[in-house]
């Protein structure tokens, strides 16, 4: 997970400070030497990292914070402004064109996911009610139109791709005037990578620049390369000049130094990140709410966003007359909502940002709630419908059907009679509120036998 280190020390450093009533100079420096190993750790540029540690120094020691009467609180303040400022500052956006199509224009080296970026870029661009166009401007690498042929294929977007023709400025104009015809909004290409930069790609990309005049060029950069990304997010910004960076495989690289370095040593902000290798897992980049992240603060906004785009109204809606009409919730309602929830991703990465949840020992298993899965499914609609029926005879075949133990079905059972019982009870306000405040960091398929049956003699 990305900044995993960082974001560990980083929150240790806050939690000393904010309960300082008082803080000396000599103990703000013992504990910004902490921070700086972190940083340098996390592979941040060197650079940058003593400009960070100096300014919180300097913005620290200040009349204001010295004389206030929570310094500790002030302080971490101060650490939260200046990491969203070197995070970018403020959320920066595609410069959409007033006259259609906007032509966004990815370059990167080889292996960077410049091609699958393409398609979770359009996907993305989709949701928000544009019609994209995806190019296949690669003419050199094995595969490359195919690849996004099929990526294009799964997710129902148009591909344009010439295979006769090599010259990739006749290509991108080509797809311009298809967009034109075809009433796309947005066009996006696919232009060739190399291993490295050399004068042949970077012609080419200066040609495609100079006569299809794309409205964006966003670079394509491998956060796990790490400071090698920054450079080369340096050197393709002075000889073809970007717009801004795309980070992919954020989720994988631990330590996050290219995503704090990059704005800072290029000028130039980080406006997307792939957080996995689905053709969904990409995000608008926001300083602040990433920075909240790092510091252990939360990030509600992005639950929500994420919660909106994956929960399905009509299947809330028709949860909601259910409970509406006194009707129990069954298997068929449980196994909706756990594929809703499923949709938001890791179950671990929405804990992340739920605020507080750091502090807590939380783990949650994501491969518990593959196992509910199979269990629901192993049933007969008849049996989702009337759990009632589950006797041991079909409890075993069951089992068998979903690859776990009897225990396993006893003990997942147990615990939805139990969410049963608690919806009913919120439902007619009859739900102690002492019990509604516990509810409220309960798991209960991660409870045990002992712990599910006190639970059940609390609700009775």
């Amino acid at each position: 997970m990305a900044f995993e280190g960082l974001s560990e020390k980083l929150q240790a450093f806050t939690k000393k400070l904010r309960g300082k009533a008082r803080i000396t100079e000599s103990e703000l420096n013992e504990m910004l030497r902490e921070v700086k190993l972190a940083l340098l750790e996390a592979d941040v540029n060197y650079k940058v990292v003593k400009g960070f540690i100096n300014s919180i120094h300097d913005k620290a020691l200040g009349q204001d914070v010295l004389k206030s009467l929570t310094p500790g609180q002030q302080v971490v303040k101060i650490v939260k402004d200046e990491l969203v400022e070197l995070l970018g500052g403020t959320d920066s956006k595609i410069a959409i064109s007033p006259n259609p199509p906007t032509i966004i224009m990815l370059v990167g080296l080889q292996g960077s996911g410049k091609t699958t970026t393409a398609g979770k870029l359009a996907n993305l661009l989709r949701k928000q009610g544009k019609k994209p166009l995806l190019v296949a401007c690669d003419v050199y690498r094995p595969a490359a139109i195919k690849q996004l042929q099929v990526v294009g294929a799964q997710l129902n977007i148009p591909v344009y791709a010439n295979e006769q023709e090599k010259n990739v400025v006749k290509i991108a104009k080509q797809a311009k005037e298809i967009a034109i015809s075809k009433l796309n909004d947005i066009v996006i290409l696919d232009t060739a990578g190399r291993l490295q930069i050399d004068e042949t790609l970077m012609q080419e990309l200066k040609d495609i620049k100079a006569n299809v005049k794309p409205h964006e060029i966003l670079l394509v950069v491998d956060s796990m390369t790490g400071q090698e990304a920054v450079n080369v997010a340096s050197k393709f910004n002075e000889d073809l000049g970007i717009d801004g960076v795309i980070l992919t495989k954020l989720d994988g690289d631990a330590r996050g130094g290219a995503a704090i370095s990059v704005k800072k040593v290029t000028g130039k902000p980080i406006k997307y990140v792939g957080t996995g290798e689905k053709l969904n897992e990409i995000e608008e980049f926001h300083p602040d709410r990433m920075a909240s992240r790092i510091l252990g603060m939360g990030d509600v906004l992005s639950i929500i966003e994420q919660a909106e785009e994956a929960f399905d109204r009509e299947e809330a809606e028709k949860l909601e007359k259910k409970l509406r009409k006194n009707k129990d919730l069954d298997l068929n309602d449980y196994l909706a909502q756990l594929k809703q929830v499923k949709k938001m991703g890791s179950f671990s990465s929405i804990l992340k940002m739920i605020p507080g949840m750091n502090k807590l020992n939380v783990n949650v298993d994501d491969k518990e709630f593959t196992r509910i899965e199979a269990i629901i499914s192993s049933m007969t609609n008849e049996e989702r419908e009337n759990p009632k029926l589950l006797n041991a005879s079909r409890r075993i075949r069951i089992a068998k059907g979903s690859g776990t133990q009897v225990q396993d079905i006893n003990k997942f059972m147990k615990s939805f009679e139990l969410t049963q019982s608690m919806m009913k009870k919120m439902k007619n306000g009859s739900l102690d509120p002492r019990m509604k405040k516990m509810m409220k960091g309960l798991n209960l398929d991660k409870m045990s036998e002992e712990e599910l049956q006190e639970l059940e003699n609390k609700l009775k």
